[in-house]
């Protein structure tokens, strides 16, 4: 499965009987029932149990299934990660991997699953290259609430204080060849922020973005999708180059701009996503 093609991956609290039959009825393209953060301590047996129930009555379509486990290092860690051995479950999304030994202990524990490694905290940023490297690990999710809280950064709406962060997130993802996701928009009742954020997301490089509402599933869907200026441009593109290697030449022109084999295998790649 090539993890690089989600563009909306949806967190779900486990224990919510409502909000999983609701992720039935949307057009997102990954579920991450969730036993972490969205469930209190006494109600995460329950919330496995659940998610296990949820993934073995099946009915997901073509949506993609993972299970947040709690983080390394709590008692319900190892329990979290044999349930998410279940037949359906396409991933194990870990919070706040901070080193390659945590996530190539996870991998070693995980029965096969690909791992997808939350990066939560400056150590998690400064190792991110050691963790997307690490075989097992099929993607890096960036998990800013987190980071912004370890690095008493100030809010801001174009979120400055983080680039650098989810900089470092794309480029180890993109030197390991894996998947990268951007972390979720909390302003599920501001489609324009919400889309700000994805559209930035998207201009940094991430696949696709994590989401913590249905209304958020549509927007993400349309930004992290070509659009038909997008698509037609590749198609330009590759028209131009062609004709351009016909007539014995290596270098192409389209509206005034080079093309080369690099912006070719670039519009292919975008027509191939789309």
């Amino acid at each position: 499965m090539d993890m690089t093609r989600l563009r909306s991956l949806l967190y779900l609290p486990a224990n919510r009987p409502s909000a999983i039959a609701k992720a039935h009825t949307l057009a997102v393209d990954a579920v991450i029932l969730d036993l972490e953060d969205a469930v209190q301590p006494d109600a995460k047996p329950d919330a496995r149990a659940a998610a296990v129930a949820a993934v073995i009555d099946g009915g997901w379509g073509d949506r993609v299934l993972f299970l947040r486990v709690n983080g390394i290092g709590t008692p319900w860690h190892g329990d979290d990660l044999a349930a998410a051995q279940t037949q359906g479950f396409a991933g194990i999304v870990v919070p706040k991997v901070d080193t390659a030994a945590e996530a190539t202990d996870v991998v070693d524990r995980a029965g096969g699953r690909p791992v997808l490694a939350m990066i939560e905290s400056p150590a998690g940023v400064l190792n991110a290259a050691a963790i997307a490297a690490t075989p097992g690990v099929a993607g890096l999710i960036a998990g800013m609430a987190d980071l912004a809280k370890a690095l008493n950064c100030g809010a801001d709406a174009n979120r400055m204080p983080l680039l650098y962060s989810l900089s470092i997130i794309v480029l180890a993802a993109r030197a390991a060849g894996i998947a990268c996701f951007d972390g979720v928009c909390t302003e599920y009742r501001n489609e324009a922020a919400f889309r700000a954020e994805a559209g930035q997301g998207k201009l940094l490089g991430f696949d696709g973005k994590t989401l913590i509402h249905p209304s958020q599933v549509d927007p993400g869907n349309a930004v992290f999708s070509p659009s038909a200026d997008d698509l037609a441009k590749a198609r330009a593109m590759i028209a131009a180059y062609q004709a351009a290697l016909e007539a014995g030449r290596g270098v192409a022109t389209l509206d005034g701009q080079m093309v080369e084999i690099l912006h070719v295998e670039q519009a292919r790649r975008l027509l191939a996503r789309a």
